[in-house]
C-alpha cells in the first residue's frame, strides 16, 4: 500500500503543491504503518445524509489541504456531502458553546483537549469507533485516553485526532553568544539566561494573554515545573498553595526580561516576534519552524533554531501537555452513523497517514501505530514532537477532567493569574486566592448540575 494518495488523485481533490511536497506524495514509498485485521463497527449510513464539521483553523496550510481532500474522498466513496468550516482558535470554544446550548448547528466539532468533558450531556458516545481504531492501530496514547474517555470509565466521548506541543524554540547562535548551549533545566538558570538575552537586545517572549495554546501552555509550565497544580488527585482545588506562590514569584522575576507587550499576545504573536527576530526564545508548536524553513527569506533563522522540551524545574519529567484536537459528535445530528463513519474514515491509515505527514510534525498521533509515519524521520528538529501524546500532563492536572476544569481553562483563569502578578496588578498571594475563588465558582456550578 502506498504511503500517500497519488499526485493525480491529490490534484483531482484540489490539494495544493505545498501539501504534495509536504506529504511526499510523489515518493511512492510503501507504508510501514501496521494495521491489525479487526472487524469494523457496522454503521448503516442514513439515507440522504449530509454532514457539517467545524474545526480549528490550520497553522500549516497542508493540514487544511489534505483534510479537505480526505473529506472529499469520503464523499466520493459514500455519497455523503461533508462541509468543513475552519474557524479561529479563540472562536472554537465560543461556537461549541452556542452549538451545545442551541441544540443546532454542526454535526461534528473538533474542539480542543477537554471540550467533550464540558459538553458531555450533549454528545453521542463514540466507544464503538474508538475501540475499533484502538485495536487496529496499536492502542490509544495516554493523553488521547485521558481526553477521549469519560472520567473513570471506558466510554469514549471524544475522538482525539492529534496534539501539538509547545516546546521551547530558540536561536542557537544567540544563546551561545551569551554563554549558553541550551536552556537550563532549573528556574534560576532560566532566569539568568533570560536576563542575559534581554541585555543583549534579543529577549525572550512568552504569551501572557488569553491565548488558548501559548498562554495556557506558559501558565501550566510555570505551575507544573514548581509542582503546583489546579487540583489534587481527588479533585480538590489546591491552586492556592506555597508551590503556586513560588511559581508566581518566579514569573514576576521573569517578566521584566520579556519583550514588551506579552500580556496582550494571542496564539500568533510570538510567531511574528520570533520570525522578525525581535525575540530569540519562546515556546511554540512546529508551525513556527515550518514557516521559517519554507520561506527563503527566513530559512537561515530556521537553520539557527533548535527545539527543546520545556525545562523540568522541580518536576521529574518535562511538564508539557499537548493541545489536542478532539472530535465531538452532537446528539442533535440527524445522521449519527454517517458522522461516526466519517470520523472513522478520517483516522484510517489511507487518510490519516498522509494528513499526519502533511502537517510536518505540527500534530502528533493519538494512535500508537502512527509513530512509524515518515514525518518523524524527515527532519531531526521535528522529532521532538513525536511523543507529544505520551504525556501524563493535561488540562486540569492532577485531578479528574470535568466541565469545571474545562471552564477554568476556557476562561483563562491560570494565565490571568500569572499575568496579574507579572504586570504588578496583583501580589502572588492575592492572585492565587482569586484564582482559587474563581475555580471554586466553576466547581460549585458543576456540583449543582
Amino acid at each position: 500500500m502506498k504511503n500517500d494518495i497519488t499526485r493525480r488523485e491529490a490534484l483531482a481533490l484540489g490539494v495544493s503543491a505545498a501539501a504534495l511536497a509536504a506529504t511526499g506524495a510523489s515518493a511512492q514509498t510503501a507504508s510501514v504503518i501496521k494495521a491489525a485485521d479487526v472487524p469494523a463497527p457496522k454503521l448503516a449510513i442514513e439515507k440522504g445524509a449530509s454532514l457539517r464539521m467545524l474545526r480549528p483553523v490550520r497553522f500549516v496550510q497542508a493540514d487544511e489541504d489534505v483534510f479537505r481532500a480526505n473529506a472529499a474522498k469520503f464523499t466520493k466513496e459514500t455519497g455523503v456531502e461533508v462541509k468543513v468550516d475552519f474557524v479561529g482558535w479563540e472562536d472554537i470554544s465560543q461556537q461549541t458553546a452556542v452549538t451545545s446550548n442551541s441544540g443546532a448547528g454542526p454535526d461534528i466539532i473538533i474542539g480542543f483537549s477537554d471540550a467533550p468533558h464540558i459538553y458531555i450531556d450533549k454528545l453521542v458516545e463514540l466507544t464503538d469507533v474508538a475501540d475499533y481504531l484502538g485495536k487496529r492501530y496499536g492502542g490509544w496514547q495516554p493523553l488521547a485516553q485521558k481526553y477521549g474517555k469519560r472520567n473513570k470509565s471506558d466510554a469514549w466521548i471524544g475522538l482525539p485526532f492529534g496534539a501539538t506541543a509547545g516546546p521551547l524554540i530558540y536561536r542557537k547562535s544567540v544563546l551561545q553568544s551569551v554563554g549558553f548551549d541550551k536552556v537550563p533545566e532549573d528556574h534560576a538558570g532560566i532566569l539568568d539566561l533570560c536576563r542575559k538575552l534581554q541585555k543583549a537586545g534579543k529577549p525572550a517572549g512568552f504569551a501572557l494573554g488569553n491565548a488558548k495554546g501559548d498562554g495556557n501552555g506558559f501558565a501550566n509550565w510555570a505551575l507544573w515545573s514548581h509542582n503546583a497544580s489546579l487540583l489534587d488527585e481527588e479533585g480538590n482545588i489546591v491552586i492556592n498553595s506555597k508551590e503556586t506562590i513560588a511559581a508566581l514569584n518566579w514569573v514576576k522575576e521573569l517578566y521584566p526580561t520579556f519583550i514588551a507587550g506579552t500580556p496582550s499576545w494571542n496564539d500568533v504573536s510570538n510567531n511574528r516576534a520570533y520570525s522578525s527576530q525581535e525575540i530569540s526564545l519562546t515556546a511554540n508548536g512546529v508551525s513556527l519552524y515550518f514557516s521559517l524553513k519554507n520561506d527563503p527569506a527566513t530559512r537561515a533563522i530556521a537553520e539557527d533554531s533548535e527545539h527543546q522540551l520545556l525545562p523540568k524545574g522541580l518536576a521529574k519529567i518535562s511538564p508539557m501537555a499537548g493541545l489536542t484536537l478532539n472530535a465531538m459528535l452532537f446528539k442533535h445530528s440527524p445522521y449519527p452513523n454517517a458522522a461516526k463513519a466519517f470520523l472513522q474514515f478520517m483516522l484510517e491509515k489511507d487518510q490519516y497517514e498522509p494528513w499526519l505527514n502533511a502537517n510536518s510534525g505540527y500534530w502528533s498521533q493519538p494512535l500508537a501505530a502512527y509513530a512509524d509515519a515518515a514525518v518523524w524521520s524527515s527532519d531531526p528538529k521535528v522529532k521532538i514532537f513525536k511523543n507529544t501524546m505520551n504525556s501524563t500532563y493535561y488540562d486540569g492536572y492532577k485531578g479528574p477532567i470535568s466541565t469545571a476544569t474545562g471552564a477554568v481553562s476556557a476562561d483563562y483563569v491560570l494565565i490571568q493569574m500569572c499575568a496579574a502578578v507579572a504586570t504588578g496588578a496583583s501580589t502572588p498571594e492575592a492572585a492565587a486566592a482569586e484564582a482559587e475563588q474563581r475555580a471554586k465558582r466553576y466547581f460549585r456550578r458543576q456540583g449543582r448540575g
